[in-house]
């Protein structure tokens, strides 16, 4: 299961400062992708080669609750989903009521603690982190995101705390996850794929609360299907944050080849689902649009074409994706799911011949050459596939900073056409020619 990794704390210590010291400086994470809202609350790490979830708390927006109550929900949700838990206090201002407040709802938690002093910025301050052993936890480490002082010896000891549990297993099935805002339907959904003859292998509980890993045999294929639906309700107000409901559909994400995007047929697209299918996108997953509730919308021959185009404008960095309508309620065209997903798979790992790879790189750029950009134009070498899960190809071009966003764009759309690879992202690495490369 994915190790992770949550910040807390109260207002003002810095945790925010702290969770973009350690993504912008210390580890390495997926580039920024234009036109995709990336959500700072999360991002996928690494350290000394341990990968590892980031949380930021502080980034969860609560509104028309009282301070006291905001402080205690997002305490909650760093218990809930962390592995380690970064406890930020400011050696500044010293030990607060508040500190002492989340200090207490932490200590009924199994997870680690980790207390970071913030600011301490030269060593003359050094003394103030002693004070915060007060809270009862292990040794404060004192760090000054100011100055990227003590980031390190947090990040070792945060690591420390990684076991076998944490490391990738091999897995022979096709996993598909069943991602959304709250309310569209994935319960039903779930039911309906499990509810019919399914010989099911396993259930397997993450580490994530009342989060499941069913693994089954459907025509003779394994699957495992990841299910973000059936988590344990806590109240009104921590249901609706929606952050909150992202941040499941990310540890879905992480663990699946691909993801079922369910949304409302009968409501129609919102915001919430724009940020989640940013997160696929951002995460490079093969996807399947699941347009649910059909069964309850007013249809003529014309409503599935003009839905259609709808999802294709509202999420334009999903035009791979199929898109499916059903009604997981009442089990109609639940038969287009397991086509969806076994197509969305096949290309998801699909390898092909460099030879072909430079015939298709050559011709497309023979069709529409590239222009001049950055006071450059870019001349592309060859092409080489490097990675499955998504098909990954590293392009070797005389510079890199010559290439339009929009000529990327134009290259992946001729090689999805020329090989098919509906369902899936194409994800090309550029790489500057040297003269010995090549």
């Amino acid at each position: 299961m994915p190790f992770t990794v949550a910040i807390v704390g109260r207002p003002n210590v810095g945790k925010s400062s702290l969770f973009n010291r350690i993504v912008g400086e210390r580890i390495s994470i997926t580039d920024d992708m234009p036109g995709v809202t990336r959500d700072r609350i999360y991002a996928q790490s690494e350290w000394l080669t341990k990968k590892f979830s980031l949380i930021d708390t502080g980034g969860i927006d609560i509104v028309d609750v009282p301070f006291l109550t905001q402080i205690k929900i997002q305490a909650q949700i760093a218990i809930d989903e962390a592995d380690v838990i970064i406890f930020v206090v400011d050696g500044k201002v010293g030990l607060t009521d508040a500190d002492y407040a989340i200090a207490k709802i932490l200590y009924k938690c199994s997870k680690p603690v980790i207390v970071a002093v913030n600011k301490i910025d030269d060593k003359a301050l050094l003394a103030n982190a002693y004070e915060f052993y007060a809270l009862g936890f292990d040794e404060p480490i004192a760090v000054s995101t100011l100055h990227a002082i003590g980031v390190g010896d947090l990040l070792d000891k945060v690591i420390s705390h990684m076991t076998e549990d944490h490391e990738p297993k091999a897995d022979d099935s096709v996993r598909f996850a069943i991602i959304g805002r709250p309310n569209v339907g994935k319960s039903s959904l779930v039911n309906a794929i499990l509810g019919e003859e399914r010989a099911i292998v396993s259930e397997i509980s993450g580490t994530t609360t009342d989060s499941v890993d069913t693994t089954f045999v459907y025509h003779k294929q394994k699957y495992t299907v990841i299910d973000t639906a059936g988590i344990k309700k806590r109240g009104k107000i921590y249901e609706n944050i929606d952050k909150y409901s992202v941040l499941r559909a990310l540890s879905a994400l992480e663990r699946s080849d691909v993801a079922l995007m369910v949304i409302d047929g009968h409501q129609g697209i919102i915001e919430q689902d724009k940020h989640v299918a940013g997160y696929i996108t951002q995460n490079f997953r093969a996807c399947v649009i699941v347009v649910n509730k059909w069964d309850i919308v007013t249809k003529d021959d014309k409503t599935m074409k003009k839905f259609e185009d709808l999802v294709r404008e509202e999420f334009k960095f999903l035009d791979y994706a199929p898109i499916i309508f059903l009604s997981a309620k009442l089990k109609q065209r639940i038969n287009t799911v397991f086509p969806a997903i076994n197509l969305a798979y096949e290309n998801f790992t699909k390898s092909f011949k460099t030879s072909v790879l430079n015939e298709v790189l050559h011709d497309a750029v023979a069709m529409n050459p590239p222009a001049v950009f950055n006071q450059g134009k870019a001349k592309f070498n060859y092409i080489t596939q490097v990675a499955t899960k998504p098909p990954t190809f590293t392009i070797f071009v005389n510079d890199y900073n010559y290439i339009h966003f929009s000529y990327e764009r134009y290259l992946q759309n001729q090689f999805r056409a020329a090989f098919e690879l509906e369902g899936t992202p194409v994800k090309f690495v550029f790489r500057k020619k040297e003269r010995d490369e090549i």
